[in-house]
């Protein structure tokens, strides 16, 4: 069971760092029109819209994507949790 665990929470991690990469593409001009870009969107936005659709905008800033790694961050501690029980 533990073997599965820290394959989850590998996954987590990585889709984490996907994020991470996606949202600071958004500083660079024209980076999210790329290949690398437009795979990244492909993985990130479903993710994002629910997020951006519950949470407006402040100006220019974007806080959904705070909030969707407190989602991650829980359901990490949500899956130790879990497999504590084991």
């Amino acid at each position: 069971m533990d073997f599965v665990l820290r394959i989850l929470v590998n996954l987590i991690e990585i889709y984490q760092w996907t994020l991470i990469i996606y949202i600071l593409m958004s500083w660079f001009p024209n980076a999210r029109e790329t290949a690398i870009g437009q795979f990244l969107a492909r993985i990130c936005e479903p993710y994002l819209d629910p997020f951006r659709r519950i949470i407006p905008p402040l100006g220019m800033i974007d806080i959904s994507p705070i909030v969707a790694f407190l989602v991650l961050n829980f359901a990490t501690k949500g899956l130790y949790q879990l497999f504590s029980w084991f």
